[in-house]
């Protein structure tokens, strides 16, 4: 073999050793692509929560969870206040304006005893988290504005549900990814433009704010936070007392809608007034206010029942995590009490929530039970 033909060979040999090396770089590449993309896409939706961020000064997360004294709804503010409280990982205040009674909506009502004035006046630095329920004024200014200054010290904000609409008008949600109760979506785009609307989330988080779809999502969500602020292992202890298996941001939100038939039943179920019914819920000192949040919130929302909190003597009672709620026992004829609920001691929140809307849908039909969950914005799956 001449000299030229080996060289000729060697340069082939080379270029193929040469491309062997560039396609198994290329392989290398592409596997490290798709392994990083779900790490590193789309950052701002992760299944996980951003760390929340606590001032150097708290040795503990100082948490807020703020309500109007006219109507706050009951699910929204108790279920977070409840998770973190027996959580026991941050300085938690429940406030609200002013002291005494704060009526919960769709029913039950509460004391306050730590007014904004009061809280401001013992953390002037301002709180670490900021949890806002759906209120009935959500333009309220005392709130709205206490909140702003809140997120201005470096406070996150959390709107849960139509708690999003008293972030919208605090101005927190300018140029920010958010998401809300389905049947406001509409609303919500309408009046804040300059929001980016989010579906198929059961929480969003941008930077420092986070917005949650309807009402029952108040429970992945706290449990979210416990993750963010202490870590799984905490979440999943609480997670297994309540009786939630999951906690992530999936969700569906297409499968919440009200049809004609929805809209049928709920006018009949209103107009009908000689169908109308009242349970009572016995109270009792250390009873789950989580599991009572739910239940009463569920039996609140058929159109056709109402929930009073009944006791034998004492005009309230202390929650398990420390919320007193007040006995509506004097102020209702017990025997217009056509039937009482029992919260038991023993049982799930999660379980009782999904008890609730079996015994609705044999009481009152399915229809009614779906117009319930649909409010909840609780999936049936």
């Amino acid at each position: 073999m001449n000299q030229n033909s080996q060289n000729f060979r060697k340069t082939r040999i080379n270029t193929k050793n040469q491309f062997s090396l560039q396609f198994l770089g290329l392989i290398f590449l592409f596997t490290i692509v798709l392994i990083v993309l779900p790490i590193f896409g789309e950052p701002e939706l992760t299944n996980h929560l951003e760390k929340i961020p606590i001032q150097k000064n708290h040795k503990k997360p100082v948490v807020v969870v703020i309500g109007e004294n006219q109507y706050t709804e009951l699910t929204d503010f108790v279920v977070p206040y409840g998770i973190l409280k027996r959580a026991n990982i941050a300085d938690l205040y429940p406030i609200a304006p002013n002291k005494g009674t704060m009526n919960m909506f769709p029913s039950l009502s509460i004391e306050i005893t730590t007014s904004i004035n009061d809280f401001d006046l013992s953390h002037p630095e301002g709180a670490d988290l900021v949890i806002v329920p759906a209120i009935h004024n959500s333009e309220n200014k005392t709130i709205t504005e206490w909140i702003q200054k809140q997120y201005q010290k470096g406070a996150t904000v959390v709107g849960i549900c139509d708690g999003v609409w008293t972030l919208g008008f605090a101005r927190l949600l300018k140029n920010k990814k958010a998401t809300g109760h389905w049947y406001s979506k509409e609303g919500l785009s309408q009046k804040f433009p300059d929001t980016e609307w989010i579906q198929n989330k059961r929480y969003v988080q941008d930077q420092r704010i986070i917005t949650t779809t309807g009402v029952t999502a108040s429970i992945p969500i706290t449990l979210a936070l416990v993750e963010s602020i202490v870590g799984t292992k905490k979440a999943k202890e609480l997670a297994t007392e309540l009786g939630v298996s999951d906690w992530s941001p999936f969700h569906k939100t297409d499968e919440f809608y009200f049809d004609g038939k929805t809209y049928l039943t709920a006018a009949k179920n209103l107009t009908f007034l000689w169908s109308h019914e009242t349970f009572g819920i016995p109270i009792y000192d250390g009873i789950d206010e989580v599991s009572l949040a739910l239940v009463a919130d569920s039996y609140s929302r058929t159109y056709r029942s109402k929930v009073v909190a009944t006791t034998n003597t004492e005009d309230s009672v202390i929650t398990k995590s420390g919320l007193r709620f007040f006995s509506e026992s004097k102020t209702i004829d017990k025997n217009k009490i056509h039937s009482y609920i029992q919260i038991e001691k023993n049982k799930k929140a999660f379980e009782g929530l999904r008890e609730s809307l079996s015994e609705i849908q044999k009481r009152y039909g399915r229809t009614t039970m779906k117009f319930v969950a649909s409010q909840l914005e609780f999936p049936l799956d």
